[in-house]
């Protein structure tokens, strides 16, 4: 996709990367950027930011009724939208022991609003004849989030899901893309890090740790390929091969690491 004069609507675009997204969407041309967020003041700090062409609203990507508005309000005002980027996403930090609201919220946000934008974006799209969609999966959802298991499960999901609209809807012109990035120097990081979780340790130990502007990069180079993977952190596809050889062998590997971090404390 070229996003020249494209319209996009990116949620969870109030910092992290649906912030970088905008900034470099608008960047290369696109007519209309439309953040969407529960933070309706960062989102809208983020649009004076991007500048004219972006429009910031307040919206909760895991309500069915605000997706389904969010997009039928974007295809009056502008026509169409080309790209939808369904970028929300929430980790916990916990293992199974999670509470069951803690559950919850992680399939609503990292699995539900997925197929929220799907259903709303879907028809207006075919009718077209084309559209894209992206998904912000993580690496999680090829590999595993130590340390996290509703973020691992739900991300997991969302993947399978993105591959499924991908299968389903190829023939009639859609183009879906995961976006699959590792360590990304983000709140959601900053938050884990500081606290000590040890999925965020994992994450940091595990690889570089990029800026969102360099995943944007990344971003507009897969979606240019149209390639379903994006891997902002090339080194995942790597790791994905390893895994799928020796599941055994990469399990131990995971492992190894986790007690080697758990010996050294985290920083304070």
């Amino acid at each position: 996709m070229n996003l020249t004069d494209r319209v996009v609507v990116i949620t969870g675009g109030a910092g992290g990367i649906g912030s970088a997204l905008a900034r470099r969407f608008a960047a290369e041309g696109a007519a209309a950027v439309v953040l969407a967020d529960l933070d309706a003041e960062a989102t809208a700090a983020v649009a004076q930011t991007v500048g004219p062409v972006a429009r910031a609203v307040a919206v909760d990507a895991a309500d069915e009724g605000q997706v389904r508005d969010l997009v039928a309000d974007t295809e009056r005002r502008y026509g169409r939208i080309d790209l939808f980027c369904a970028n929300a996403g929430v980790a916990t930090g916990v293992g199974i022991e999670a509470p069951d609201a803690d559950w919850d919220r992680a399939w609503r946000v990292n699995v539900l609003a997925h197929v929220y934008a799907a259903r709303a974006v879907l028809p207006g799209m075919l009718a077209r004849g084309g559209g894209h969609l992206m998904h912000t999966c993580s690496a999680a959802g090829v590999l595993t989030a130590v340390g996290d298991a509703p973020y691992t499960a739900t991300k997991h999901a969302a993947v399978g899901l993105a591959e499924w609209l991908a299968i389903t809807y190829r023939d009639q012109g859609l183009r879906v893309s995961a976006l699959c990035p590792q360590g990304v120097d983000t709140p959601m990081l900053a938050d884990g890090l500081a606290t000590g979780h040890l999925a965020a340790r994992v994450i940091a130990a595990s690889g570089p740790v990029l800026t969102p502007d360099q995943v944007a990069d990344a971003v507009v180079a897969g979606l240019a390929e149209e390639r379903f993977l994006i891997l902002p952190h090339p080194e995942v596809a790597g790791y994905a091969v390893r895994r799928a050889e020796d599941p055994d062998g990469w399990q131990a590997g995971l492992r190894k690491l986790v007690r080697r971090l758990r010996a050294t404390p985290p920083p304070p």
